[in-house]
């Protein structure tokens, strides 16, 4: 006979938001969005009072014993029994219209979601203004389940002053049954499906994939951030106040914000997670914080508590302003200047990750690490290290770091600048990356790499004394002011027969130039327009401007596609000079 994991229950809504205010049902943010937009809340009652089914719930039992409590709180609340795995938008929702909480939105703002019902037509609708000031509607129907007396003598109240006249016995009738017919949906019944403790984190998405028609997914940091909800949801809330402050410039207080990234709480959680446990791969983590023993399967309250308090310093650690803001301080050592030049978030968070273990494992400096560090992110974002298999590259990085003694600062930076000449050979330089500036894309790596060596350089815009620096950094000046110049202009190339923007926006094409210079230009041909332009410019910045943007000698007499294959390689070449200044860094404390 086959084994059955799961067991059918019957709740009621009054039930059903009676645990989730108790705790009993954990209600975190497993799918996403947070919370349906209003117009589908509005549908979810719209149905519920036609006495439509609106399917099945999926919950799945946490494992937490009896008198379990959350870790790292000073009065401890109870761990949740049931986890929702299916339906938490339609129990979140209903769960915010019946009791009127907050919730907090997708952009991280907070607000009430208030839906409208008309009883003489038995209609729902999204509360707006003209809803509020509309006396055939209730505008809010969480007060039919605050106070149902006073809410249905407010309403008549307000129907009989606007219509100015008494209501029929029938009307009120009539009525009275549609508005106790809306206060019943308290009794809604739903079925629920539980799935036993035992049952893993991959067979729970499996039967989530198979049960839901919305074809979402969920991922390992899903289920560790739903556990973190249950043992411990001040961790959870940790992670999520600092991804919204990391979103919105303060008012003059210390806060994560800032120019490179906005991190999502799951991306904090591989550097926390990857700091406490030295893994990459999520699978085992989950596994550790719920108690389990690798080796034995055998699952530990005792454990599960020793685990998230080792989460909890490593997190502690990783939130930490000062060390955020001294990592990001690597990013621009490197070369970088905002989001506009990062094109791998992987990159970042995953070298925060090695940042903060050299920093609280190692003991390195923090000017030393700075220029570690900022040669580890140059290459790994340049190479797209954690690109294809994110998790198995910081795995595997991190498992050659088990080798380096804890403690030794200089072993710890020697082995992560012999791991990036490993990447970057005399074959990268030469063959690879002019291969890889053989594209279009605007936010290619490679691009990206250029980019940040004419910073690293201290290059000038073509035909400018402005550096290239000043207009790529959004706290001097917006990006718009800068612009990337067609050197062979599309209105040219169509001219000889090269059409399509694949063609004609290739990066070995491109150049940083001002704004006013861009428009004079034109869609001259380089022969017309460079002996022009070159001649404003001395010949001693001339040649150090040709140098850094990889102009052929005679470039403008060249054939497009002559001239896109020997820039690229004098632009993988200015790449490598640009990584050059960082190695020249000294890496030894003074």
């Amino acid at each position: 006979m086959a084994v059955t994991l799961f067991k059918d229950t019957t709740y009621n809504l009054t039930g059903l938001i009676e645990d989730i205010r108790r705790g009993i049902i954990a209600c975190p943010e497993l799918q996403r969005p947070f919370v349906w937009a209003p117009a589908k809340v509005r549908e979810l009652f719209d149905s519920m009072y036609k006495g439509f089914p609106i399917g099945f719930l999926l919950f799945w039992a946490t494992g937490a014993e009896v008198g379990a409590r959350q870790i790292g709180v000073e009065k401890k609340e109870a761990a949740a029994r049931l986890l929702i795995v299916d339906g938490q938008q339609r129990l979140t929702s209903l769960f915010a219209v019946f009791t009127g909480a907050t919730i907090v939105r997708k952009d991280y703002s907070e607000g009430r979601i208030r839906i409208a019902f008309c009883p003489t037509e038995e209609r729902f609708e999204v509360t707006d203004a003209a809803i509020e000031k509309d006396p055939e509607f209730i505008s809010d129907i969480t007060e039919i389940w605050r106070s149902y007396r006073e809410a249905t003598k407010r309403y008549y109240a307000r129907l009989v002053e606007h219509r100015g006249e008494a209501l029929s016995d029938a009307e009120e009738e009539k009525l009275e049954a549609s508005i106790d017919r809306l206060r019943d949906l308290q009794h809604f019944p739903f079925k629920a499906v539980e799935l036993d403790a035992s049952v893993n984190e991959e067979q729970v998405a499996q039967v989530f994939v198979r049960i839901n028609s919305q074809g979402v997914t969920l991922n390992q940091a899903d289920f560790i951030l739903t556990l973190m909800s249950v043992f411990w949801e001040a961790g959870r809330r940790q992670l999520e106040a600092f991804s919204l402050a990391a979103t919105f410039p303060s008012k003059g207080e210390p806060s994560p914000y800032n120019h490179f990234i906005e991190p999502a709480p799951d991306q904090l959680l591989r550097a926390s997670v990857g700091l406490a446990f030295r893994r990459g791969r999520l699978q085992n983590v989950y596994s550790l914080l719920r108690g389990k023993d690798l080796e034995t399967g055998d699952v530990s309250g005792e454990r599960r508590e020793q685990q998230f308090a080792t989460l909890r310093t490593a997190q502690d650690f990783m939130v930490n302003l000062t060390n955020w803001h001294e990592f990001l301080k690597c990013l621009t050592r490197a070369g970088f200047r905002s989001s506009r030049m990062i094109s791998s978030e992987n990159a970042l968070l995953y070298s925060y990750l090695l940042w903060l273990i050299g920093r609280r494992d190692y003991d390195v400096g923090l000017p030393v690490l700075r220029e570690v560090i900022a040669r580890w992110f140059f290459m790994a974002h340049t190479t797209g290290r954690y690109t294809n298999s994110p998790e198995a590259q910081i795995e595997s990085d991190l498992l050659r770091l088990r080798d380096v003694p804890k403690g030794d600062g200089a072993a710890f930076c020697k082995h992560l600048d012999h791991e990036t000449g490993i990447v970057f050979t005399n074959d990268y330089w030469n063959i690879s990356l002019p291969n890889r500036l053989q594209t279009s894309g605007a936010k290619s790596p490679a691009l990206v790499a250029y980019w940040a060596a004419l910073n690293l350089l201290d290059a000038d815009l073509l035909f400018s004394t402005t550096k290239v620096s000043t207009r790529l950094d959004p706290g001097v000046s917006p990006v718009r002011d800068v612009e990337r110049h067609h050197l062979f202009p599309k209105q040219h190339l169509e001219s000889i027969g090269i059409r399509g923007p694949a063609r004609a926006n290739q990066i070995a094409n491109m150049a940083f130039i001002d704004w006013a210079d861009n428009n004079t230009i034109s869609a001259k041909p380089p022969s017309t327009y460079w002996p022009t332009m070159s001649s404003r410019v001395d010949e001693a910045r001339l040649r150090r401007q040709c140098y850094w943007h990889a102009l052929p000698l005679g470039w403008e007499q060249l054939s497009y596609d002559e001239f896109l294959e020997k820039r690229r390689k004098l632009i993988a070449q200015v790449v490598r000079d640009g990584f050059s200044r960082l190695l020249a860094a000294d890496t030894v404390e003074k």
